[in-house]
């Protein structure tokens, strides 16, 4: 359920030699308000994240609030030794902070984040699982945070795709193409046989 309420202005325009007993124009103006306020304190969980792209870790602290006796994420920061990329995590924890305070439905930022690829390739992550961006690697935090607090449903990981994953691991695989089913750069030749470590997908069925 979304979380906003709309108010109305009324904004009357002032007519010079309006005639005795007309009405005056009036326009309205509809505005969306924030509802959600934050406390003083908010609980949450702060994520150690390392990449191959820098020696230094990212470090993500996600806070929630309570709405309706469940919670959601309020707010986002993100912390590094390495100012590389400091302008604009800056500017994507604001606005990912400014989408959860407005309430509403915020499970869509992890599919948005997680398709972003980085024009100079991804990476591994350990366990041979793809990450094809640094902003993919945050949004996929984002994901576990939220399967954590019940607001989104962990996918089911069969003792096949799981048996997969631990293969790909023992065999180093550092290579991946395009899953047809999740997009995802996870797909790698196992057996002779194309395999997407992250949903399952196989040609070989």
């Amino acid at each position: 359920m979304r979380q906003i309420v709309a108010s109305k202005i009324v904004k009357c325009e002032v007519v010079d030699n309006a005639k005795p007993g007309t009405e005056t124009p009036c326009a309205e103006i509809h505005q969306i308000q924030p509802l959600l306020k934050r406390p003083k304190d908010l609980e949450g969980f702060t994520y150690k994240v390392r990449t191959p792209l820098s020696e230094a870790a990212l470090y993500i602290t996600i806070n929630d609030i309570i709405v309706n006796g469940k919670k959601r994420p309020f707010e986002i920061f993100i912390n590094s030794k390495n100012m590389e990329n400091f302008a604009w995590i800056v500017a994507l924890t604001r606005i990912l902070s400014a989408v959860f305070r407005h309430g509403g439905d915020a499970t869509f930022l992890v599919d948005e984040l997680r398709s972003v690829f980085d024009p100079r390739g991804g990476y591994f992550q350990p366990g041979g699982k793809y990450m094809p961006s640094l902003v993919a690697e945050i949004g996929e935090c984002i994901e576990n945070h939220m399967i954590k607090i019940g607001m989104i449903e962990p996918m089911e990981v069969t003792p096949e795709l799981a048996a997969k994953r631990e293969e790909a691991k023992t065999k180093g695989v550092t290579g991946g193409s395009q899953c047809p089913k999740c997009n995802q750069m996870t797909v790698v030749k196992l057996d002779g046989c194309d395999t997407c470590l992250d949903c399952g997908y196989s040609k070989c069925g």
